[in-house]
């Protein structure tokens, strides 16, 4: 088997080999072009603390050191901000020795300051799962800015399965870009390709929003529902620059449009603490076909989910933010993202997530 991050047909072949097993049985609309969609099961538990299995205990394990209580999904459930829990997931694994898992959150969960990582057991990282692992799956998830009412079967996060040495290096990445460009512009590339914010806008002075601190309930079935003024408050300047809030969360979206050529795939890496006193990353996946121009799009720009620190922050225009590290696929996906499947988010701009009206720009 060719190494990369596995396509949508290998994944089809690992569930037929019994390598992603799920109860009830993985359904086609969670395979998408790089990665598998994860679904909640039926019951959380509320816990006093985030934590690790570690490498000699199961999560279950844990669960009977740091559980407050249960929770019943089964007819939905409202997460309320700031707490902490712990959901099985209705998929589980028994990989190949030389096949491991990465997962993150899906766009739209990330757009919600929603912080969701996967837990296993013996597991010493968060979202990572050790090649060869074997049992459930587990997603922790601490709701930040908003409580959000779940329920049974919602997919909140995605996990990609990665064969062999899949990274491209600073100069197969340059070489790629020479060939298929990857970026409108000059790249930026070390240790992947970089990307900046945008503060100037060509239309408008509307450069992003802030989450406010109290606000109602989100039930994630519902899309195109919410009125964006009831959760978000609009940042604008006039200036090129905006002073982050510590504690705050901030939608914003990079001065670059970017592409995924259907060869390859990129997650958004965690950038250096000492640039400044922000986090961008919580959604990290991009699959095949992402603003890719054979699939009808001219690069899509990124969305930032940005969280400020301790201390206040002037963020600039054009100031360097994040970095996308590229990967190759095993093969190309039978489908692409904005050609093949439903695309919520290609040849975006600054978006919310889908479960908020699209309004009109002021």
């Amino acid at each position: 088997m060719p190494a990369g991050v596995q396509s949508d047909s290998r994944l089809r072949g690992m569930i037929e080999a019994g390598q992603i097993a799920a109860d009830p049985p993985v359904l086609p609309a969670q395979i998408q072009p790089a990665s598998l969609d994860l679904r909640l099961g039926d019951r959380a538990y509320r816990v006093r603390a985030s934590f690790l299995a570690g490498p000699t205990q199961s999560v279950a394990e844990r669960l009977t050191d740091f559980r407050m209580h249960e929770v019943d999904l089964s007819a939905g459930a409202v997460l309320e901000k700031g707490c902490v829990y712990v959901v099985p997931l209705m998929e589980s694994l028994d990989l190949p020795e030389d096949i491991s898992a990465a997962a993150s959150a899906k766009s739209s969960i990330g757009r919600l300051d929603l912080l969701t990582r996967i837990i296993t057991d013996n597991g010493t990282e968060f979202d990572r799962v050790a090649a060869g692992y074997r049992g459930p799956l587990y997603v922790e998830i601490c709701p930040r800015s908003f409580s959000v009412l779940v329920k049974p079967g919602q997919m909140l996060t995605q996990m990609i399965f990665r064969q062999g040495d899949t990274f491209l290096d600073d100069a197969e990445l340059a070489a790629l870009h020479e060939d298929t460009p990857i970026v409108n512009g000059d790249p930026v590339i070390a240790g992947g390709l970089g990307f900046s914010v945008d503060l100037r806008p060509e239309d408008g002075d509307l450069v992003g929003y802030r989450a406010k601190p109290h606000s109602g309930v989100i039930d994630l079935s519902k899309l195109n529902h919410y009125d964006p003024a009831e959760y978000w408050e609009e940042v604008r300047t006039s200036e090129g620059r905006v002073i982050l809030d510590p504690g705050a969360f901030y939608i914003l979206v990079s001065r670059e449009a970017i592409c995924i050529p259907p060869d390859y795939a990129a997650e958004m890496a965690p950038y250096l603490a000492m640039v400044g006193e922000f986090r961008v990353h919580y959604a990290g996946f991009f699959d095949p076909g992402f603003g890719w121009s054979g699939a009808g799009g001219s690069g899509s720009r990124g969305v930032l989910e940005v969280r400020c620190h301790e201390a206040p922050f002037v963020l600039e225009h054009g100031q360097v933010v994040g970095r996308l590290v590229y990967e190759r696929m095993s093969d190309r996906p039978e489908a692409l993202y904005g050609v093949d499947i439903k695309s919520n988010y290609q040849g975006q701009g600054l978006k919310l997530s889908k479960h908020f009206k699209t309004m009109a720009p002021r």
